[in-house]
């Protein structure tokens, strides 16, 4: 074979491994609304930056006809490139091939890329859409799906790794999902369960569909699988590249700086991308730079009564820098919430409660929220901004039953295992061991601040007096008139933030429009921290 055959022949495979299952079933994912495998790439990594690895890996089983079937690349894209200019190893299912089955070398391709992550410390996205194992390989399918769980596992709290949800993930398939940090799915697309609805039919006689049993709304509100939703793959990618920017590429660097003006460009160029896409993208704005003290109006927002409601996320963004709060997992457990934003530029996890969905109180779906959230900002070096307004864990025979002794002491374990920077604002109510748990001084906080409005006591006016003014109140001539009494009392001397400040609990009573000023300067204080644990294999944590 001369050169002029050598370089054909070269080019006849490369063109092969790009059509994967060829035209016919690439415009059958196109009307199904999906993108293919090679696509979402483009999508994910800057422009013509993306370097495959493995392309003309084949399976090596000829039964069940699999030999006429057999492709080059295996039913996976696999490689590395550039997001934003930093290095990210990514492996994309390709649906066009046995319906993205995994089998032997498809498992043997991920793998090989999760080393290369883990070796090369940067973050790994895998793009799952694929009908399962490939039953034709058998145990070899199983053992591939072991070695990706493995190293998954391994990579944990090293690399941050990503999975997007993009077609189906069924089976054993979704626990390498479930093992990563962050899960995205896509609304009507995205579909992900242990077993399907035939299954279910025939084993517990419930009927069910697809979508009702494991599509992306269902996770994302529900069973809390999911950390971030959107309407269209374009939007879906984007937002991943979003998230990057956010985290460090490992444990041991640290995340981007990224100022307000350099945001601005970072939107201007994912626009330029989401213009090729149509209607598969939209849009996203950067936002306009201030120059007044946006935290001056944060008494407007908070009202000076506990009773009455408001979003804490109103609050975040007086906070943190113009437009730069990215929510995780908004739709579960909206009576807290968590997610990362900017502070001059450099990355803060965000834990808060919120006093509009069930008054602030913990119950064990937001326990679960805040723990793992909680752990992942240690994982990898992110300081946490605790902004509290909390009046209890949330009472009931529902609760209790449904463990949430166990799961608010994930909370608890959390912060006290975290050795970040922590510091937390107790904006009103912070009432009994739920005060305790949200990053409180004896648990590990490293800063506390109050505002002045701020209730830090076991429990509330009311509540405190019928306990602890019962026999008073009982015996008054008029009882009403003496409880009243009690409750002004009770608050003039117990509910107000100086009593903790008094005791060493509070470091700092601020006015709501210093808020921004005094958090910049407790990160700037704790940035350098260094906390050792004590030595031992790991702890338990009550899972």
């Amino acid at each position: 074979m001369n050169w002029e055959q050598a370089n054909r022949n070269l080019e006849e495979r490369r063109q092969k491994a790009l059509l994967g299952g060829g035209q016919s079933k690439i415009d059958k994912q196109h009307a199904g609304g999906k993108l293919t495998a090679r696509e979402r790439l483009e999508l994910l990594f800057d422009q013509g930056s993306f370097v495959e690895t493995d392309a003309f890996i084949e399976s090596r089983i000829d039964d069940f006809d699999l030999d006429k079937r057999r492709v080059p690349g295996d039913g996976v894209v696999t490689g590395y490139g550039y997001v934003d200019g930093r290095l990210v190893f990514a492996a994309s299912e390709d649906f066009t091939v046995i319906g993205g089955t995994l089998g032997e070398y498809h498992s043997m391709k991920i793998c090989r890329l999760q080393d290369m992550a883990m070796e090369m410390k940067a973050p790994l996205v895998c793009i799952n859409d694929s009908g399962g194992a490939r039953i034709e390989e058998g145990i070899s399918s199983l053992s591939g799906y072991a070695g990706m769980f493995l190293r998954h596992t391994k990579a944990s709290g090293v690399i941050p790794q990503i999975a997007v949800i993009l077609g189906p993930c069924s089976g054993g398939a979704c626990y390498a999902p479930a093992i990563c940090d962050f899960i995205f799915m896509v609304r009507e697309t995205s579909k992900m369960f242990i077993t399907g609805p035939n299954v279910v039919k025939t084993v517990i006689n419930e009927e069910t569909t697809v979508e009702e049993l494991g599509g992306a709304q269902v996770h994302a509100r529900k069973s809390g699988v999911s950390h971030f939703t959107y309407d269209t793959e374009g939007e879906c990618l984007m937002g991943v590249r979003k998230l990057l920017n956010y985290l460090p590429s490992n444990f041991e660097e640290k995340a981007p700086v990224i100022r307000p003006e350099e945001k601005k460009a970072l939107a201007k160029n994912v626009n330029k991308v989401l213009e090729h896409v149509g209607q598969l993208g939209r849009r996203i704005h950067s936002g306009k730079k201030g120059t007044e003290n946006p935290c001056a109006g944060l008494e407007e927002i908070v009202p000076d009564n506990s009773r009455r409601s408001y979003d804490v996320k109103e609050v975040i963004a007086c906070v943190a820098d113009r437009n730069s709060f990215f929510e995780v997992q908004q739709e579960f457990a909206p009576n807290a919430v968590v997610g990362f934003a900017r502070m001059e530029g450099e990355t803060v996890g965000f834990v808060a409660n919120q006093p509009a969905v069930m008054g602030g109180s913990l119950d064990y779906h937001a326990s679960d929220k805040i723990a793992r959230f909680i752990r992942f900002c240690d994982c990898f070096g992110l300081p946490i901004l605790t902004l509290v307004d909390v009046p209890a864990f949330l009472p009931g025979t529902a609760q209790e039953h449904s463990g949430i002794i166990r799961h608010g002491a994930k909370v608890l374990y959390a912060y006290s295992e975290a050795t970040v920077p922590k510091i937390s604002l107790i904006m009103r109510k912070a009432y009994g061991g739920a005060y305790i748990a949200m990053n409180s001084r004896e648990m590990g906080a490293d800063y506390v601040y109050a505002w002045p409005i701020a209730e830090i006591a076991v429990m509330g006016a009311e509540g405190a007096v019928n306990i602890a003014f019962k026999r008073k109140i009982k015996s008054a001539s008029d009882p009403e008139a003496m409880r009243a009494q009690c409750i002004r009392e009770y608050e003039e001397r117990f509910l107000n933030p100086y009593v903790a400040a008094a005791r060493g609990f509070v470091d700092e009573v601020i006015k709501p429009e210093e808020t921004r000023e005094k958090l910049l300067c407790a990160l700037k204080a704790f940035r350098g921290k260094k906390e050792e644990d004590p030595k031992k294999k790991h702890g338990n944590i009550p899972l």
